[in-house]
């Protein structure tokens, strides 16, 4: 407990990053794309005082023309708050706890903003983080993010993107970037190495040349440490881009998807299937 006190009164606040506000006629995202569901969610918040926002990969792939498989919701309501305004809701999770909220069919997931992961959070001997539910606000939220593209905040009340680390711009340059210190996000949460070569492979990006480096040298420790069950699920979603041919891009980056999923799956135990 001391400790923590500690490290959040030393601790160095984070950078503020002054937010690009883009306006529907640059992004062309109108309210409609977002699903009934989602969009009375962020509504109801908003009508109870918070502030909310459909987040990540949804404005992500909306931007990049793809049709989002489910809308997350980031707002500064706390868990509990969210769960007293929607009656069909639950929270779950232990290391991030989030609120379910269902509507009709849907089932939206609500998240509370949070402060970066040198602040409270706990962590084992090679940095992963194991538990974080320090809340934040949104430009910190923004800052724990894992990619630029990730860290977009869209608004259906007024139909803008706040945009905190030029995701769009990224985006349209057909850059994947990583939010900070690539070595210490990757130790953070390893299976992000996953997870970056098979989003740059689903949207046709280029890791930032810069990164690279980073990456290979993060590679074969962090797999040791990747959560099984959550490797799994990146290492199919990474063969199915294989088996699709996904993959050009990466092929000047020299950090293939099979070199990866096979040093993963070969610490880890995973049976990999041939095809």
């Amino acid at each position: 407990m001391i400790r923590k006190l500690l490290r959040r009164v030393f601790s160095k606040a984070p950078p503020v990053h002054e937010p690009a506000l883009i306006p529907v006629e640059k992004h062309h995202i109108r309210r409609e794309s977002i699903s009934p569901g989602a969009r009375q969610t962020v509504a109801r918040l908003q009508e109870h005082g918070h502030a909310a926002f459909v987040v990540g990969g949804a404005v992500r792939d909306l931007l990049a023309g793809i049709e989002p498989k489910d809308f997350d919701i980031a707002t500064d309501a706390t868990p509990e708050q969210v769960r007293g305004i929607f009656r069909r809701s639950r929270i779950i999770g232990r290391r991030f706890r989030i609120v379910h909220v269902m509507s009709g069919s849907e089932t939206m997931e609500v998240s509370t903003f949070r402060a970066g992961n040198d602040v409270d959070s706990e962590t084992d001997e090679h940095g992963r983080v194991l538990r974080d539910n320090v809340f934040g606000n949104v430009e910190e939220d923004a800052l724990r993010r894992d990619f630029t593209i990730n860290a977009l905040y869209y608004n259906p009340a007024d139909e803008t993107i706040t945009d905190y680390h030029h995701g769009v711009a990224d985006l349209r340059q057909k850059t994947l970037r990583i939010i900070g210190d690539p070595r210490k996000r990757y130790r953070e949460d390893p299976v992000r190495l996953l997870r970056a070569v098979r989003m740059a492979a689903k949207l046709g990006l280029t890791i930032d040349p810069a990164r690279l480096q980073q990456i290979r040298q993060e590679r074969r420790a962090n797999s040791r440490y990747a959560q099984l069950e959550t490797c799994k699920r990146e290492v199919a979603a990474a063969e199915a881009m294989l088996r699709a041919e996904r993959i050009p891009t990466l092929s000047t980056t020299h950090t293939s998807i099979e070199e990866i999923a096979s040093k993963v799956m070969t610490t880890l135990g995973i049976q990999r299937e041939m095809y």
